[in-house]
């Protein structure tokens, strides 16, 4: 009897409850094609001019110039006005093409501009939706920016690339990381004065605190704040993060020959100590230790940033740490250029907040960099070992162009004179520092 009962529960019963499931998966099925069916229209013959006709409705050019009051936007949530389907979109394209110019022509960070401006032509195509939720850039964006993904790997695989060696060595030069981060917090009541004094832009405190981010020149961290707090300006700061990353060149020589003297310039520094192994492995550990401990919210990027600097430098995992610097930070650049690019639509980037994000990254990114030479002065006045001034405009987070300048800018006073290992202590101090910005920004204003 026993063993009739263990057939029907290990036979009967599954097969049974598979019938079940075909059943009703035959009526979902029959269902649907019912429905399909009532809602299909029926196809009435039209001659040769009525088809061209009807074509020529589909087409980019008859959606450009013959916009529609009321129509929704990709996201389906708020009308597009009547410019931002005709000439916004071409003005945006343009843009885009500039982009890809700055990016081919100059070499303006490349590797981010022509993804990121790619992006952008793609989202200002009319009718496919591309932006959309359902097209393939919503997908990316919803895949890895909205939930800040992306800029944690892109962490992880500078950390990677980064050598603390420098910092190790030289730690007061961490001093000059957290004065170039000043331009953050300038540039936050910059972005409230803003708001307060002109009636056109209107920033809410979240927005505020994501675009003074740009003031530390770190495109990652400036996605990731503004994915937590201004997920609708997200376009124009990863833009304006980017583009100002890309300009160091031509942004910081003025302001550091302008705050520094011939004599200042041609300090020749010490040569660093070298680094034992050891310290190089506890250093990211105990980073992120005292991160834990004091500034929980800024893990998710120190953390990252930890997590790639320790497997590089265990020296064990050598596969891994080169994953991480090269294919994984590369398909991922490429996804996040792409997702930041899908928010520069007609729509939400032609906007008076978009100029003032540009107006106010602009003068927080110049803070930053002169915040950080005269932290230099000072410390070359107060220290018994000299300490040029002009690696203090290294603190902001543009890792390595930052350090890359100011060893340019100090051979061309003095050939002899190299700062490019000196300038990097500050360097990668400003990416920690930018990264402990954004966890404190996070804290106060979510």
């Amino acid at each position: 009897m026993s063993h009739k009962v263990l057939i029907f529960k290990q036979i009967i019963i599954p097969i049974l409850v598979l019938f079940l499931f075909i059943g009703i998966s035959n009526q979902s099925y029959a269902a649907d094609i019912t429905n399909t069916k009532v809602e299909q229209k029926e196809y009435k013959s039209k001659n040769i001019k009525e088809l061209f006709k009807s074509f020529y409705k589909s087409t980019g050019i008859h959606e450009l110039f013959n916009p529609v009051e009321g129509r929704l936007g990709p996201e389906k949530i708020e009308p597009m006005s009547k410019f931002s389907q005709s000439f916004g979109r071409i003005i945006m394209i343009l843009i885009c093409i500039l982009l890809f110019y700055l990016a081919i022509s100059k070499n303006f960070e490349p590797l981010l501009l022509l993804p990121i401006g790619f992006g952008g032509l793609l989202a200002n195509i009319p009718i496919a939706e591309i932006a959309g939720p359902n097209g393939f850039l919503g997908i990316l964006y919803s895949l890895g920016v909205q939930n800040g993904l992306f800029p944690i790997i892109i962490f992880m695989g500078v950390g990677a690339m980064t050598d603390f060696g420098p910092l190790i060595a030289n730690p007061k030069t961490a001093l000059l990381g957290a004065a170039a981060q000043f331009g953050i917090f300038g540039s936050l009541v910059g972005a409230v004065v803003l708001t307060q004094t002109t009636s056109i832009i209107d920033f809410s405190l979240q927005d505020s605190a994501a675009i003074s981010i740009i003031g530390g020149a770190d495109g990652p961290t400036a996605i990731f704040i503004a994915s937590r707090l201004a997920p609708d300006l997200l376009g124009a700061i990863a833009v304006a993060a980017y583009s100002y990353m890309a300009l160091v060149p031509i942004i910081q020589p003025p302001i550091m020959r302008a705050l520094t003297t011939e004599k200042e310039r041609k300090i020749k520094m010490i040569q660093l100590r070298k680094v034992h192994k050891l310290e190089k492995i506890f250093f990211p550990i105990t980073l992120l230790i005292l991160c834990i401990l004091v500034l929980p919210d800024a893990t998710p990027l120190v953390g990252a940033l930890c997590f790639g600097n320790f497997l590089k430098e265990s020296g064990v995992v050598d596969r891994l740490s080169d994953t991480m610097q090269n294919s994984l930070i590369n398909i991922v650049t490429i996804f996040l250029g792409l997702a930041v690019g899908s928010k520069l639509a007609a729509e939400k980037f032609l906007v008076p907040e978009t100029l003032g994000i540009i107006v106010i990254g602009l003068v927080a990114f110049s803070v930053g960099t002169a915040t950080g030479v005269l932290m230099g002065k000072l410390m070359n006045k107060l220290s018994k070992d000299p300490i040029n001034p002009l690696i203090g405009a290294a603190g902001v987070s543009a890792v390595p162009m930052a350090a890359r300048v100011v060893s340019k800018v100090g051979t061309q006073e003095d050939s002899s004179n190299i700062l490019l290992m000196h300038a990097m202590g500050p360097n990668v101090s400003g990416v920690i520092g930018s990264a402990v910005a954004a966890g404190v920004l996070i804290s106060i204003f979510t």
